[in-house]
């Protein structure tokens, strides 16, 4: 029995029930005679019945989207389908989407299913690697890394959304170049473990290519990584080392004063003191050089100096003014020898106190002397601290820059043989491709048939082998119209569906939402729909496609032995809301 989708259900009432059979099948939207301009077929179903089939072949769905509206919260769609020449139904709800029921025949699954309230329930992981063993023939091999998986594959035969068809060889926007590469490469037939190799090559590359700078000394802020050469890190390994030398050195000779603090505050008070009497004797030498000099000064003054100075000015004195004279230098000289006294003793307490300063000064200054010695010879033990911190930082340092040299030679090394390896790697990829040449040309071959059955002149599918792996392209004569790009696609799919018909196990089955035909000339879309319910019924694979009823190309139907309308499965309309597919609108 060929694998097929028999039919797509749903637990709702309001849902349209939809049956499909071998060969093509068709869901046409059509719009009512009496429906507004404004009236459109988008969001009638078409493109909702894809996610559904998606959805209960473990595909994710968006949040507050589609199948992910809260509108839908609860409806459990149904998809009844061949799988290893069994009819089984899967059962998936949008509530509750980590796991799948199934109804039916599994004996001879690689996975079974557990057993749960009555019902069969696989993971929503085992059911994809049950489906990408029963259609592709995967493994069950959840932790490998770069492989085929069901999911990526099934999107070739099942694009979905308007991105999906932008090119061949993706089926959504910016896909990874290795996920591409593998795909198209497992589903032509050639070595995909090439592909998966070369991946695996180039991250071990990326590797290398994205070590960062390493962390900074954090006293000289040189910055400690790999600087493009060895060359650059043996610089800076022998500048950090001939800090170590200086800082050892430092440490080597730095002695520790118990009661440092103390000491300098010692210090600090002598040099007050000093500074106090410095300041003081410079006073009292100026107060002595002032008594000494008034001391010389003063003179006992003589009767006969007034007398002659009187007589000088013609002026005769009495007697009586002459004895009067001779009391007041009495009095005088009495008054010059106690302020000579007085300067006397005064000369002497300075100078005893100037003496006296001179050997405190002395005495302080040899104390700070011996105290600040001590002061440069030895250091505070916080301060011996922080220098052995610093030191073991540049330790650290030069075993990180050591470290780094040795991860920096071995990165060389593992780069060069990188090359090496992958050079090695792209011989044996040309070789493989060679060797699987014919399984290639059979693609190419399809795909030349079907692109000359719909513009009578062949296109080219072209398969290489460069310095990235594989590369793929297609070319159509009048390249460059949106409707020959989707025919491109159109007919790269058709040519994997006919591959893989020839294969066991397989999915059998190719649909298309209505964006294929978006642009393409009536007669191309006829021609198309003609070539694919030949090659479905004739290789026993399922075509299931949308449209829109304005995409029918009646005229070249008419003069053809075709009988659209037979191929419709499921008629949607905007009469009213039971016309969509969900029978509500959201």
């Amino acid at each position: 029995m060929s694998s097929m989708i028999h039919a797509v259900r749903c637990n709702q009432p309001s849902f349209k029930t939809v049956e499909f059979r071998p060969g093509l099948n068709i869901v046409l939207a059509d719009r009512t005679e009496d429906s507004g301009q404004r009236d459109s077929r988008n969001g009638l179903g078409k493109s909702t019945l894809i996610e559904i089939i998606h959805f209960c072949l473990g595909g994710t769905i968006q949040k507050a989207k589609g199948l992910g509206s809260r509108n839908l919260r609860g409806w459990a769609f149904s998809l009844e389908l061949t799988l290893a020449n069994q009819i089984i139904t899967v059962t998936r709800n949008t509530e509750d989407k980590t796991e799948v029921v199934i109804d039916g025949n599994t004996t001879n699954w690689p996975i079974q299913p557990k057993e749960q309230e009555g019902h069969k329930v696989l993971s929503l992981d085992d059911w994809k690697a049950v489906l990408g063993n029963l259609t592709f023939g995967l493994s069950i091999d959840y932790d490998k890394k770069y492989k085929p998986t069901f999911r990526g594959l099934i999107s070739y035969f099942i694009r979905r959304g308007r991105d999906a068809f932008s090119t061949p060889f993706e089926h959504h926007k910016n896909q990874l170049s290795w996920e591409k590469q593998i795909n198209n490469s497992f589903l032509l037939g050639l070595a995909w473990e090439d592909a998966r190799e070369l991946q695996l090559l180039n991250d071990k590359q990326k590797l290398i290519t994205d070590i960062k700078k390493l962390k900074k000394d954090t006293e000289s802020g040189v910055a400690i990584g790999i600087l493009g050469s060895l060359g650059e890190l043996e610089a800076l390994k022998v500048q950090v080392e001939a800090q170590l030398r200086e800082r050892k050195e430092t440490l080597n000779n730095f002695r520790v004063a118990e009661q440092y603090h103390e000491l300098e505050e010692r210090v600090n008070f002598l040099t007050s003191q000093i500074h106090e009497a410095t300041n003081k004797n410079i006073t009292d030498q100026k107060l002595l050089e002032f008594y000494q000099s008034s001391l010389k000064s003063e003179d006992e003054p003589r009767p006969d100096d007034i007398v002659s100075i009187y007589e000088n000015a013609g002026i005769e004195l009495p007697g009586l003014v002459v004895r009067r004279l001779e009391e007041v230098e009495i009095f005088h000289r009495r008054l010059i020898e106690n302020r000579r006294e007085f300067l006397g003793s005064e000369i002497k307490r300075l100078r005893r106190d100037l003496v006296s300063r001179e050997n405190f000064i002395r005495e302080k200054s040899n104390e700070r002397a011996e105290l600040l010695e001590v002061l440069k010879t030895h250091g505070a033990l916080e301060e011996y601290t922080m220098l052995q911190e610093i030191y073991l930082d540049n330790v650290a340092n030069l075993n990180e820059i050591n470290k780094r040299i040795e991860e920096l030679k071995q990165f060389e090394e593992e780069r060069s043989s990188l090359k090496i390896e992958k050079e090695l790697l792209l011989q044996r990829a040309r070789r493989d491709y060679g060797e699987r040449n014919e399984q290639a040309e059979r693609a190419i071959d399809l795909f030349r048939i079907n692109s000359r059955f719909l513009y009578d002149t062949p296109g080219r599918l072209i398969i290489d082998v460069g310095k990235n792996g594989f590369t793929f392209g297609v070319e159509i004569g009048r390249d460059g119209s949106e409707g020959i790009d989707k025919m491109k696609i159109f007919c790269y799919d058709l040519m994997l569906a006919q591959l893989w018909s020839e294969r066991d196990p397989s999915p059998r089955i190719l649909i298309h939402d209505s964006t294929i035909f978006d642009g393409v000339d009536e007669r191309q879309i006829s021609l198309a729909l003609q070539l694919v319910d030949r090659e479905a019924r004739s290789r026993g694979f399922q075509y299931i496609c949308t449209l829109n009823s304005d995409m029918i190309p009646q005229s070249e139907f008419s003069a053809l032995d075709f009988n659209f309308h037979s191929f419709v499965r499921l008629r949607l309309t905007d009469e009213n809301e039971e016309g969509r597919l969900l029978g509500i609108s959201f």
